[in-house]
Protein backbone atom coordinates (compact mmCIF):
# COMPACT_ATOMS: atom_id res chain seq x y z
CA UNK A 1 0.00 0.00 0.00
CA UNK A 2 1.70 3.44 -1.23
CA UNK A 3 1.96 6.00 1.85
CA UNK A 4 1.70 9.59 1.17
CA UNK A 5 4.94 11.24 0.03
CA UNK A 6 3.52 14.00 2.49
CA UNK A 7 3.36 11.82 6.16
CA UNK A 8 5.70 12.39 8.96
CA UNK A 9 6.63 10.38 11.34
CA UNK A 10 7.30 10.62 15.19
CA UNK A 11 9.91 8.11 15.17
CA UNK A 12 12.20 6.97 12.22
CA UNK A 13 15.13 4.53 11.74
CA UNK A 14 17.79 5.14 8.63
CA UNK A 15 19.59 2.61 7.35
CA UNK A 16 21.60 1.42 4.13
CA UNK A 17 19.05 -1.14 3.79
CA UNK A 18 15.84 -1.39 3.73
CA UNK A 19 14.43 -4.39 5.76
CA UNK A 20 13.26 -6.37 2.13
CA UNK A 21 14.85 -6.64 -0.80
CA UNK A 22 13.06 -5.85 -4.64
CA UNK A 23 13.58 -9.07 -6.46
CA UNK A 24 12.89 -9.49 -10.32
CA UNK A 25 12.08 -12.96 -10.52
CA UNK A 26 13.13 -14.65 -14.30
CA UNK A 27 9.52 -14.06 -15.95
CA UNK A 28 9.53 -10.33 -14.98
CA UNK A 29 7.62 -10.56 -12.00
CA UNK A 30 8.62 -8.61 -9.22
CA UNK A 31 8.31 -8.59 -5.23
CA UNK A 32 9.66 -8.01 -1.96
CA UNK A 33 11.50 -10.22 -0.34
CA UNK A 34 12.67 -10.26 3.94
CA UNK A 35 16.53 -9.48 3.79
CA UNK A 36 18.73 -11.08 6.10
CA UNK A 37 21.05 -9.97 7.97
CA UNK A 38 21.13 -9.32 12.33
CA UNK A 39 20.61 -5.38 11.70
CA UNK A 40 16.82 -6.09 10.09
CA UNK A 41 16.81 -9.14 12.73
CA UNK A 42 16.98 -6.73 15.93
CA UNK A 43 14.96 -3.86 14.60
CA UNK A 44 12.03 -5.41 12.95
CA UNK A 45 10.45 -6.09 15.92
CA UNK A 46 10.90 -2.68 17.30
CA UNK A 47 9.11 -1.07 13.85
CA UNK A 48 6.27 -3.39 14.87
CA UNK A 49 5.40 -2.03 17.82
CA UNK A 50 5.67 1.88 16.68
CA UNK A 51 4.03 3.55 13.98
CA UNK A 52 7.28 5.00 12.08
CA UNK A 53 9.08 4.89 8.95
CA UNK A 54 12.11 2.80 7.94
CA UNK A 55 14.59 5.13 5.48
CA UNK A 56 16.44 3.27 3.47
CA UNK A 57 18.14 1.64 0.25
CA UNK A 58 16.45 -1.29 -1.30
CA UNK A 59 18.93 -3.56 -2.61
CA UNK A 60 18.89 -2.49 -6.39
CA UNK A 61 20.98 0.33 -8.11
CA UNK A 62 19.46 2.94 -10.14
CA UNK A 63 15.55 2.07 -8.67
CA UNK A 64 13.67 5.12 -7.98
CA UNK A 65 9.92 3.64 -5.68
CA UNK A 66 7.29 6.05 -3.96
CA UNK A 67 7.57 5.24 -0.15
CA UNK A 68 5.66 1.98 0.47
CA UNK A 69 4.69 -0.21 3.03
CA UNK A 70 5.69 -3.69 3.44
CA UNK A 71 4.58 -6.36 6.43
CA UNK A 72 3.15 -3.40 8.47
CA UNK A 73 6.25 -1.11 8.45
CA UNK A 74 6.03 1.86 6.21
CA UNK A 75 9.05 2.14 4.09
CA UNK A 76 10.76 5.61 2.53
CA UNK A 77 13.38 4.49 -0.27
CA UNK A 78 16.41 6.07 -0.71
CA UNK A 79 17.51 5.66 -4.76
CA UNK A 80 21.53 4.52 -5.08
CA UNK A 81 22.82 4.92 -8.79
CA UNK A 82 25.31 2.14 -10.31
CA UNK A 83 27.77 4.82 -8.95
CA UNK A 84 27.19 4.87 -5.73
CA UNK A 85 26.85 1.67 -5.34
CA UNK A 86 30.32 0.84 -6.81
CA UNK A 87 32.22 4.20 -4.97
CA UNK A 88 29.96 4.64 -1.64
CA UNK A 89 28.55 0.82 -0.70
CA UNK A 90 31.56 -1.41 -2.23
CA UNK A 91 33.79 1.07 -2.00
CA UNK A 92 34.23 3.29 1.02
CA UNK A 93 32.03 1.47 2.89
CA UNK A 94 33.03 -2.23 2.36
CA UNK A 95 36.80 -1.74 0.90
CA UNK A 96 37.36 1.29 3.74
CA UNK A 97 35.44 1.49 6.94
CA UNK A 98 34.86 -2.55 7.15
CA UNK A 99 38.01 -3.77 7.16
CA UNK A 100 39.57 -0.86 8.86
CA UNK A 101 36.94 -1.21 11.62
CA UNK A 102 38.05 -5.09 12.07
CA UNK A 103 41.57 -4.97 12.92
CA UNK A 104 42.69 -4.39 9.20
CA UNK A 105 42.08 -8.37 8.61
CA UNK A 106 42.07 -7.27 4.84
CA UNK A 107 43.92 -4.02 4.02
CA UNK A 108 41.72 -1.33 3.39
CA UNK A 109 41.53 0.93 0.29
CA UNK A 110 41.82 4.85 0.32
CA UNK A 111 40.69 6.81 -2.55
CA UNK A 112 39.19 10.43 -2.50
CA UNK A 113 36.25 9.47 -5.00
CA UNK A 114 35.16 7.16 -2.79
CA UNK A 115 34.49 9.47 0.34
CA UNK A 116 33.12 11.99 -1.65
CA UNK A 117 30.13 9.39 -2.95
CA UNK A 118 30.28 8.58 1.03
CA UNK A 119 29.34 12.46 1.74
CA UNK A 120 27.45 12.60 -1.20
CA UNK A 121 24.62 9.62 -0.39
CA UNK A 122 25.27 10.78 3.27
CA UNK A 123 23.60 13.67 2.37
CA UNK A 124 20.91 12.00 0.47
CA UNK A 125 19.67 9.76 3.23
CA UNK A 126 19.85 12.64 5.76
CA UNK A 127 17.30 14.53 3.37
CA UNK A 128 15.07 11.65 3.04
CA UNK A 129 15.16 11.42 6.90
CA UNK A 130 14.62 15.22 7.92
CA UNK A 131 11.71 15.30 4.96
CA UNK A 132 9.83 12.22 6.55
CA UNK A 133 10.34 13.22 10.51
CA UNK A 134 7.76 15.15 11.91
CA UNK A 135 8.51 18.41 14.50
CA UNK A 136 10.48 17.11 17.89
CA UNK A 137 10.58 13.08 16.25
CA UNK A 138 13.40 11.01 17.15
CA UNK A 139 15.54 9.66 14.48
CA UNK A 140 17.63 6.14 15.22
CA UNK A 141 20.68 6.22 12.23
CA UNK A 142 22.07 2.59 11.86
CA UNK A 143 25.80 1.46 11.51
CA UNK A 144 28.97 2.32 9.74
CA UNK A 145 27.66 3.35 5.98
CA UNK A 146 26.05 6.23 7.68
CA UNK A 147 28.04 7.81 10.35
CA UNK A 148 28.21 11.33 8.93
CA UNK A 149 24.07 11.55 9.16
CA UNK A 150 23.66 12.80 12.74
CA UNK A 151 25.60 15.96 12.02
CA UNK A 152 23.95 16.51 8.75
CA UNK A 153 20.59 16.32 9.94
CA UNK A 154 21.03 18.18 13.08
CA UNK A 155 22.39 21.01 10.52
CA UNK A 156 18.69 20.39 8.73
CA UNK A 157 16.87 19.77 11.59
CA UNK A 158 17.80 21.19 14.89
CA UNK A 159 14.71 20.19 16.45
CA UNK A 160 15.41 16.07 16.44
CA UNK A 161 16.39 14.11 18.87
CA UNK A 162 19.16 11.91 17.00
CA UNK A 163 20.24 8.47 18.22
CA UNK A 164 23.09 6.75 16.01
CA UNK A 165 24.05 2.45 16.71
CA UNK A 166 27.08 1.10 15.83
CA UNK A 167 26.91 -2.65 14.94
CA UNK A 168 30.32 -3.59 13.94
CA UNK A 169 33.57 -2.74 16.23
CA UNK A 170 34.91 0.78 16.81
CA UNK A 171 38.75 0.34 16.24
CA UNK A 172 41.38 1.12 19.03
CA UNK A 173 42.98 4.81 17.95
CA UNK A 174 46.05 3.48 16.81
CA UNK A 175 43.98 1.68 13.58
CA UNK A 176 41.50 4.34 12.96
CA UNK A 177 44.31 7.36 12.71
CA UNK A 178 45.31 5.90 9.45
CA UNK A 179 41.95 7.49 8.13
CA UNK A 180 42.75 10.21 6.19
CA UNK A 181 39.28 11.40 7.14
CA UNK A 182 38.84 10.39 10.39
CA UNK A 183 37.63 13.61 11.90
CA UNK A 184 35.20 14.30 9.69
CA UNK A 185 33.44 11.37 10.71
CA UNK A 186 33.97 11.51 14.63
CA UNK A 187 32.43 14.53 13.69
CA UNK A 188 29.43 13.40 12.45
CA UNK A 189 28.64 10.90 14.59
CA UNK A 190 28.87 14.01 17.32
CA UNK A 191 25.58 15.04 15.65
CA UNK A 192 23.56 12.17 17.33
CA UNK A 193 22.33 12.72 20.93
CA UNK A 194 23.00 9.25 22.05
CA UNK A 195 25.69 6.75 20.51
CA UNK A 196 25.47 3.36 20.99
CA UNK A 197 27.92 0.71 20.67
CA UNK A 198 28.37 -3.35 21.19
CA UNK A 199 31.01 -3.30 23.80
CA UNK A 200 32.51 -1.74 26.22
CA UNK A 201 35.91 -1.12 24.26
CA UNK A 202 34.03 -0.48 21.42
CA UNK A 203 32.51 2.80 23.16
CA UNK A 204 35.83 3.58 25.37
CA UNK A 205 37.71 3.53 21.98
CA UNK A 206 35.85 6.55 20.41
CA UNK A 207 35.71 8.16 23.28
CA UNK A 208 39.53 8.37 22.90
CA UNK A 209 39.54 9.64 19.06
CA UNK A 210 37.44 12.59 20.28
CA UNK A 211 39.76 13.02 22.70
CA UNK A 212 42.66 13.13 20.27
CA UNK A 213 40.81 14.80 17.59
CA UNK A 214 38.74 17.45 18.99
CA UNK A 215 38.64 19.68 22.29
CA UNK A 216 35.61 18.13 23.54
CA UNK A 217 35.64 17.16 27.13
CA UNK A 218 34.97 13.66 27.73
CA UNK A 219 33.80 12.49 31.03
CA UNK A 220 32.61 8.73 31.86
CA UNK A 221 30.42 7.98 28.97
CA UNK A 222 29.44 11.99 28.64
CA UNK A 223 31.25 14.28 25.71
CA UNK A 224 30.82 18.03 26.08
CA UNK A 225 29.99 18.95 22.73
CA UNK A 226 30.06 22.70 21.23
CA UNK A 227 28.68 23.97 18.16
CA UNK A 228 26.46 25.89 16.05
CA UNK A 229 23.25 25.01 17.90
CA UNK A 230 25.12 26.11 20.98
CA UNK A 231 26.38 23.52 23.67
CA UNK A 232 24.83 19.70 24.03
CA UNK A 233 26.07 16.52 26.17
CA UNK A 234 26.31 13.44 23.89
CA UNK A 235 26.00 10.21 25.45
CA UNK A 236 28.62 7.35 24.16
CA UNK A 237 28.19 4.34 25.71
CA UNK A 238 27.59 0.41 25.27
CA UNK A 239 24.49 -1.03 24.29
CA UNK A 240 24.93 -5.04 23.24
CA UNK A 241 22.19 -5.89 20.51
CA UNK A 242 20.41 -8.98 21.07
CA UNK A 243 17.34 -11.04 19.09
CA UNK A 244 13.84 -11.60 19.48
CA UNK A 245 14.85 -14.49 21.69
CA UNK A 246 11.15 -15.74 22.34
CA UNK A 247 10.62 -16.10 18.93
CA UNK A 248 13.36 -18.41 18.30
CA UNK A 249 12.33 -21.06 20.69
CA UNK A 250 8.31 -20.59 19.70
CA UNK A 251 9.74 -22.36 16.42
CA UNK A 252 11.86 -24.66 17.87
CA UNK A 253 9.23 -26.20 19.18
CA UNK A 254 7.16 -26.43 16.40
CA UNK A 255 6.55 -29.92 15.65
CA UNK A 256 7.14 -29.43 11.98
CA UNK A 257 10.40 -27.66 12.55
CA UNK A 258 11.62 -30.79 15.39
CA UNK A 259 10.70 -33.23 12.15
CA UNK A 260 12.80 -31.13 9.63
CA UNK A 261 15.89 -31.35 12.15
CA UNK A 262 15.31 -35.22 12.48
CA UNK A 263 15.14 -34.98 8.01
CA UNK A 264 18.48 -32.75 8.39
CA UNK A 265 20.15 -35.08 10.88
CA UNK A 266 19.20 -38.43 8.59
CA UNK A 267 20.42 -36.40 5.59
CA UNK A 268 23.86 -36.48 7.19
CA UNK A 269 23.86 -40.09 7.55
CA UNK A 270 23.24 -39.82 10.88
CA UNK A 271 26.25 -39.26 12.73
CA UNK A 272 27.05 -38.86 16.22
CA UNK A 273 28.03 -35.17 16.28
CA UNK A 274 26.84 -32.72 14.04
CA UNK A 275 28.74 -29.14 14.21
CA UNK A 276 27.23 -26.20 12.15
CA UNK A 277 29.04 -23.07 11.09
CA UNK A 278 27.09 -20.11 9.90
CA UNK A 279 28.34 -16.94 8.46
CA UNK A 280 28.59 -14.60 6.04
CA UNK A 281 31.19 -15.53 3.48
CA UNK A 282 33.68 -12.76 5.54
CA UNK A 283 36.88 -12.64 6.10
CA UNK A 284 36.58 -11.35 9.20
CA UNK A 285 34.46 -14.83 10.32
CA UNK A 286 37.26 -17.14 10.71
CA UNK A 287 35.95 -19.89 8.62
CA UNK A 288 39.61 -20.66 6.90
CA UNK A 289 40.54 -21.16 10.80
CA UNK A 290 37.82 -23.72 11.34
CA UNK A 291 38.27 -25.75 8.72
CA UNK A 292 42.34 -25.75 9.44
CA UNK A 293 41.09 -27.14 12.47
CA UNK A 294 38.96 -29.69 11.80
CA UNK A 295 40.63 -30.83 8.97
CA UNK A 296 43.80 -31.62 10.98
CA UNK A 297 42.03 -33.31 13.30
CA UNK A 298 40.40 -35.42 10.61
CA UNK A 299 44.17 -35.76 9.81
CA UNK A 300 45.45 -36.84 12.76
CA UNK A 301 42.22 -39.88 13.43
CA UNK A 302 41.36 -37.99 16.73
CA UNK A 303 37.54 -37.58 15.24
CA UNK A 304 36.38 -40.22 12.49
CA UNK A 305 34.29 -38.62 9.66
CA UNK A 306 31.63 -41.53 10.24
CA UNK A 307 30.87 -40.11 13.40
CA UNK A 308 31.60 -36.38 13.26
CA UNK A 309 30.37 -34.01 10.58
CA UNK A 310 30.98 -30.19 9.88
CA UNK A 311 27.79 -28.30 8.40
CA UNK A 312 29.06 -25.33 7.38
CA UNK A 313 26.46 -22.35 5.75
CA UNK A 314 28.27 -19.68 3.94
CA UNK A 315 25.62 -16.68 3.10
CA UNK A 316 26.52 -14.75 -0.14
CA UNK A 317 28.08 -11.67 0.82
CA UNK A 318 29.50 -8.39 -1.62
CA UNK A 319 30.41 -10.86 -4.15
CA UNK A 320 31.85 -8.03 -6.63
CA UNK A 321 34.82 -7.16 -4.24
CA UNK A 322 37.43 -8.82 -4.87
CA UNK A 323 38.29 -9.61 -1.56
CA UNK A 324 35.36 -11.69 -0.69
CA UNK A 325 35.77 -13.24 -4.71
CA UNK A 326 39.65 -14.51 -3.15
CA UNK A 327 38.03 -15.94 0.00
CA UNK A 328 35.36 -17.72 -1.84
CA UNK A 329 37.37 -19.49 -3.86
CA UNK A 330 39.92 -20.50 -0.92
CA UNK A 331 37.40 -21.38 1.42
CA UNK A 332 35.48 -24.01 -1.45
CA UNK A 333 38.95 -25.23 -2.58
CA UNK A 334 39.51 -26.09 1.19
CA UNK A 335 36.20 -27.78 1.50
CA UNK A 336 37.35 -29.72 -1.25
CA UNK A 337 40.52 -30.71 -0.50
CA UNK A 338 38.80 -31.74 3.03
CA UNK A 339 36.07 -33.87 1.61
CA UNK A 340 38.19 -35.64 -1.10
CA UNK A 341 40.41 -36.80 1.61
CA UNK A 342 38.42 -37.99 4.22
CA UNK A 343 34.80 -38.60 2.77
CA UNK A 344 33.23 -42.02 2.69
CA UNK A 345 30.99 -43.19 0.62
CA UNK A 346 28.22 -42.76 3.06
CA UNK A 347 29.30 -39.89 4.55
CA UNK A 348 30.77 -36.29 3.94
CA UNK A 349 33.43 -34.24 5.79
CA UNK A 350 31.93 -30.97 5.49
CA UNK A 351 28.59 -30.26 3.72
CA UNK A 352 28.86 -26.69 2.39
CA UNK A 353 26.16 -24.82 1.39
CA UNK A 354 26.86 -21.47 -0.38
CA UNK A 355 23.29 -19.88 -0.09
CA UNK A 356 21.34 -18.22 2.83
CA UNK A 357 18.06 -20.08 4.26
CA UNK A 358 14.72 -18.92 5.69
CA UNK A 359 14.50 -18.41 9.65
CA UNK A 360 12.15 -21.38 10.18
CA UNK A 361 15.44 -23.63 8.35
CA UNK A 362 17.99 -21.81 10.73
CA UNK A 363 15.83 -23.02 13.98
CA UNK A 364 15.79 -26.84 12.49
CA UNK A 365 19.67 -26.62 11.65
CA UNK A 366 19.48 -25.25 15.57
CA UNK A 367 18.23 -28.19 16.70
CA UNK A 368 19.46 -30.54 14.27
CA UNK A 369 23.25 -29.07 15.85
CA UNK A 370 25.52 -30.40 18.74
CA UNK A 371 27.93 -28.41 18.50
CA UNK A 372 28.12 -24.86 16.96
CA UNK A 373 31.06 -23.10 16.25
CA UNK A 374 31.60 -19.34 15.68
CA UNK A 375 35.42 -18.79 14.70
CA UNK A 376 35.11 -14.72 13.97
CA UNK A 377 38.30 -12.78 14.06
CA UNK A 378 36.39 -9.89 15.01
CA UNK A 379 32.86 -9.29 15.04
CA UNK A 380 30.63 -6.56 16.89
CA UNK A 381 28.10 -8.95 18.35
CA UNK A 382 27.36 -11.99 16.48
CA UNK A 383 23.72 -12.61 16.83
CA UNK A 384 24.06 -16.78 15.55
CA UNK A 385 25.44 -17.49 18.97
CA UNK A 386 22.29 -16.29 20.59
CA UNK A 387 19.99 -17.61 17.83
CA UNK A 388 20.97 -20.78 18.41
CA UNK A 389 21.21 -20.77 22.43
CA UNK A 390 17.43 -19.16 21.94
CA UNK A 391 16.08 -22.22 19.93
CA UNK A 392 17.74 -24.83 22.11
CA UNK A 393 14.76 -25.07 24.47
CA UNK A 394 15.94 -28.60 25.40
CA UNK A 395 18.95 -27.66 27.01
CA UNK A 396 21.18 -29.25 24.67
CA UNK A 397 24.13 -28.33 22.77
CA UNK A 398 27.12 -26.84 23.00
CA UNK A 399 28.39 -23.14 21.88
CA UNK A 400 32.01 -22.54 21.12
CA UNK A 401 32.59 -18.52 20.19
CA UNK A 402 35.56 -16.81 19.84
CA UNK A 403 36.58 -13.78 22.40
CA UNK A 404 36.89 -11.78 19.51
CA UNK A 405 32.84 -11.04 19.67
CA UNK A 406 30.73 -8.92 21.22
CA UNK A 407 29.10 -12.23 22.25
CA UNK A 408 31.83 -13.53 24.02
CA UNK A 409 30.96 -10.98 27.21
CA UNK A 410 27.50 -11.95 27.49
CA UNK A 411 28.04 -15.83 26.97
CA UNK A 412 30.40 -16.90 29.63
CA UNK A 413 29.20 -20.25 29.67
CA UNK A 414 30.10 -21.21 26.25
CA UNK A 415 33.63 -22.80 25.28
CA UNK A 416 35.41 -19.34 24.19
CA UNK A 417 38.27 -19.70 22.29
CA UNK A 418 40.44 -17.52 20.51
CA UNK A 419 41.12 -18.38 16.58
CA UNK A 420 44.00 -17.46 16.03
CA UNK A 421 45.37 -20.88 18.06
CA UNK A 422 44.18 -23.59 16.14
CA UNK A 423 45.58 -26.28 18.92
CA UNK A 424 43.26 -24.62 20.79
CA UNK A 425 40.76 -24.76 18.66
CA UNK A 426 40.85 -28.22 18.20
CA UNK A 427 40.85 -28.90 21.80
CA UNK A 428 37.60 -26.64 22.31
CA UNK A 429 36.07 -29.08 19.30
CA UNK A 430 37.27 -32.57 21.04
CA UNK A 431 36.05 -30.78 24.78
CA UNK A 432 32.56 -30.53 22.84
CA UNK A 433 32.12 -33.47 21.26
CA UNK A 434 32.92 -35.79 23.98
CA UNK A 435 31.21 -33.10 26.62
CA UNK A 436 28.92 -35.23 29.02
CA UNK A 437 25.45 -34.40 28.86
CA UNK A 438 24.73 -33.31 32.52
CA UNK A 439 27.82 -30.37 31.61
CA UNK A 440 26.12 -29.87 28.57
CA UNK A 441 22.74 -28.88 30.36
CA UNK A 442 24.61 -26.58 32.99
CA UNK A 443 25.94 -24.64 30.47
CA UNK A 444 23.26 -24.27 27.90
CA UNK A 445 20.51 -23.07 30.92
CA UNK A 446 23.11 -20.57 31.97
CA UNK A 447 23.53 -18.98 28.78
CA UNK A 448 19.49 -19.48 27.58
CA UNK A 449 18.67 -17.17 30.82
CA UNK A 450 20.75 -14.29 29.62
CA UNK A 451 19.87 -14.47 26.10
CA UNK A 452 15.92 -15.08 27.24
CA UNK A 453 16.00 -12.01 29.35
CA UNK A 454 18.05 -9.95 27.45
CA UNK A 455 16.29 -9.97 24.18
CA UNK A 456 15.93 -7.70 21.62
CA UNK A 457 13.22 -5.89 22.86
CA UNK A 458 15.08 -5.14 26.56
CA UNK A 459 17.94 -3.48 23.68
CA UNK A 460 15.62 -1.34 22.00
CA UNK A 461 13.88 -0.20 24.86
CA UNK A 462 17.34 0.80 26.62
CA UNK A 463 18.15 2.50 23.79
CA UNK A 464 15.24 4.45 22.71
CA UNK A 465 14.85 5.75 26.89
CA UNK A 466 18.51 7.45 26.54
CA UNK A 467 16.92 8.81 23.51
CA UNK A 468 13.50 9.90 25.28
CA UNK A 469 15.79 11.34 28.40
CA UNK A 470 17.95 13.24 25.90
CA UNK A 471 15.18 14.82 24.24
CA UNK A 472 13.84 15.48 28.05
CA UNK A 473 17.29 17.47 28.84
CA UNK A 474 17.36 19.50 25.37
CA UNK A 475 13.73 20.59 26.34
CA UNK A 476 14.62 21.37 29.41
CA UNK A 477 18.12 23.46 28.04
CA UNK A 478 16.13 25.39 25.80
CA UNK A 479 13.66 26.41 28.34
CA UNK A 480 16.09 27.62 30.69
CA UNK A 481 18.15 29.53 27.81
CA UNK A 482 14.48 31.22 26.79
CA UNK A 483 13.65 32.05 30.28
CA UNK A 484 13.98 35.46 31.38
CA UNK A 485 14.17 34.77 34.86
CA UNK A 486 17.17 32.19 34.42
CA UNK A 487 20.10 33.41 32.31
CA UNK A 488 21.59 31.27 30.44
CA UNK A 489 24.53 29.39 32.45
CA UNK A 490 27.77 28.37 30.49
CA UNK A 491 29.05 25.15 29.95
CA UNK A 492 32.34 24.39 32.02
CA UNK A 493 35.37 24.10 28.79
CA UNK A 494 37.45 21.96 30.82
CA UNK A 495 40.53 20.63 28.28
CA UNK A 496 40.28 17.49 26.76
CA UNK A 497 41.79 14.62 28.08
CA UNK A 498 45.60 13.59 25.91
Amino acid sequence: MPNSPNTLYDFVVVSNRLPVDHVVEPDGVTSWQHSPGGLVTALEPVMHGVAGAWVGWAGQADLALEPFESDGIHLIPVELTTDDVENFYEGFSNDTLWPLYHDVISAPGYHRVWWESYVAVNQRFADAAAKASAPDAIVWVQDYQLQLVPRLLRELRPDLTIGFFNHIPFPPYGIYSQLPWRTQIIEGLLGADVIGFQRVADASNFSRAVRRLTHYPTKNAVIEVAGHYGPRRVLAKPFPISIDSHSYEKLARDPRIQKRALEIREGLGNPKTIMLGVDRLDYTKGIGHRLKAYGELLAEGRINVEEVTLMQIANPSRERVAAYMQLRDEIELTVGRINGDFATMSHQAISYHHHGYPREEMVALYLAADVVLITALRDGMNLIAKEYVASRFDEDGVLILSEFTGASDELKRALLINPHDIEGLKEAILKAVSMPKRERTTRMRALRKRVLHYDVARWSTKFLEALEHARASRHERISTVDSPTEPERPVDRMSADT
